[in-house]
């Protein structure tokens, strides 16, 4: 998931609507000839990196079959605004494309929403759909067990620092913090010693949306208690977990990093374009010394990307989260991933899927993992030696594919996240204290799941 998220996705502003109903014109079935391919294009005018790719599968699969066209869709918006676009285009025939984006943290909400068809009758005649590793085709299902969408790849996520801020400020260039403590310690070092310098980021609040929710408060949350049971979930009674000593903890330690000024500006923070900022400023310049964040962030820095830095893998350091306090298995991570998939109201989804395939032959995907810096979820593609010497840094994040964390993927988790960013912002403006944003939490969970919570 990349750089993944900013919203209420559920309910739609009239403005958004109407705008995401010009976007996709006559609707995917006005021509049969035609495939209309819908995608999140960055807002970040300098940031191509899909835009060109898919250009390159379009060109592809048109000479490949000689009348048949590709229709790029993007919508080019924030993450929140994205999700809520692209949700309005899926609810009508007349606007819905033939091929859709879909991170996985809101894919199961539009399967039950009926905005999407199933893709078993495809897959069970494709031949490569046996490379994709068994986490991801788990990502793309329903709850009743039918696959949606095609993964394009996953990610992790862990703490960037800056060599040279650490050095100026007397901290190890092999840093490798083993609690949450020893993060803190080093991003008060950094404030003591070097001024003018953002010590640590963490994203926080709406605004910042499920990048809050996924790059900040779940690296934390799945790092307290043993590691074991998921702590927003409760598979056993099918309930989600209301705020206990783990969740507050959680919010503690947001609340420290913008209590102590030891993360960026209230107002910087609360911007829904901060990312772009931290990936296309601040870490480059030297401005920022640890960042929580995702894999994916060399995609900013490749050629052509309008952000070039090619020093990036030699001023960079990179390190696992720790555990709350050390306790096995000493490190955490969280993964997502994005999908394909095929609108229900889709005027072509037979040329659609065709489309999908040619995307994920086993030379594009892994061209693709490259570009933008996603971790391979093809096993031909992970056990190539080309894929993993591509480029530095894919082995430390596909390493913590061993102790990563996947989101509930469940209909009320997008309803859930935003309570979370909520809970975030209300502890980041100090507007709230860490039990009353755990207490609003609760009363939130209750609305957003219909009552069905449990006390852990």
């Amino acid at each position: 998931m990349r750089p993944t998220v900013r919203f209420t996705v559920l309910f739609a502003l009239t403005a958004l609507a109407s705008t995401s109903l010009a976007a996709c014109g006559s609707g995917s079935g006005s021509d049969p000839d035609t495939v209309k391919v819908s995608f999140k294009q960055s807002t970040d005018n300098s940031i191509k990196v899909m835009d060109t790719y898919l250009g390159d599968i379009k060109k592809q699969f048109e000479k490949a079959n000689p009348g048949k066209k590709v229709e790029l869709v993007p919508i080019k918006a924030p993450d929140s605004e994205y999700y809520t676009k692209l949700q309005q285009m899926l609810r009508s025939p007349k606007t819905a494309p033939d091929l859709v984006y879909e991170d996985t943290f809101l894919i199961n909400s539009d399967i039950t929403s009926g905005y999407l068809k199933p893709l078993d009758d495809y897959l069970a005649d494709w031949k490569d759909w046996d490379q994709f590793i068994d986490t991801a085709k788990a990502a793309a299902k329903g709850e009743d067990g039918k696959t949606y969408g095609v993964p394009d790849g996953t990610d992790t996520r862990g703490l960037w620092f800056s060599k040279d801020v650490f050095a100026k400020a007397g901290l190890p260039a092999d840093w490798q913090p083993k609690t949450w403590d020893e993060v803190l310690d080093a991003a008060r070092t950094i404030k003591e010693k070097v001024p003018g310098v953002t010590p640590i980021n963490v994203y926080t609040g709406k605004p910042a949306g499920e990048a809050a929710t996924m790059q900040g408060f779940e690296m934390l949350l799945y790092g307290t208690g043993d590691g074991g049971a998921d702590p927003l979930y409760d598979k056993g009674s099918k309930k989600w977990i209301t705020a206990g000593q783990g969740f507050k903890d959680s919010l503690a330690f947001v609340e420290t990093v913008y209590k102590e000024k030891l993360g960026p500006e209230v107002s910087d923070a609360l911007d829904p374009n901060f990312g772009t900022k931290v990936r296309g400023e601040l870490l480059p310049q030297g401005k920022l010394g640890i960042a929580l964040d995702g894999s994916w962030l060399p995609q900013d820095w490749l050629e052509g990307s309008g952000h070039e830095w090619p020093e990036w893998s030699k001023e960079l350091g990179l390190a696992a989260m720790p555990t709350q306090n050390g306790q096995a298995p000493g490190r955490v991570s969280m993964s997502g991933g994005w999908t394909w998939a095929i609108p229900a109201k889709a005027g072509n989804p037979d040329l659609a899927f065709e489309f999908v395939k040619t995307m994920q032959t086993k030379a594009n995907a892994q061209k693709w993992y490259i570009a933008n810096s996603g971790i391979a979820v093809r096993k031909d593609v992970a056990d190539d030696p080309a894929y993993v010497a591509a480029q530095p840094g894919i082995k430390f994040f596909t390493d913590l594919v061993a102790d990563t964390h996947y989101r509930p993927a469940y209909p009320a988790y997008p309803k859930v996240s935003v309570a979370i960013q909520e809970a975030m912002e209300g502890v980041t403006t100090g507007d709230k204290s860490v039990a009353e944003a755990a207490r609003d939490y609760d009363e939130a969970l209750k609305e957003a799941t219909d009552n069905q919570v449990v006390s852990k």
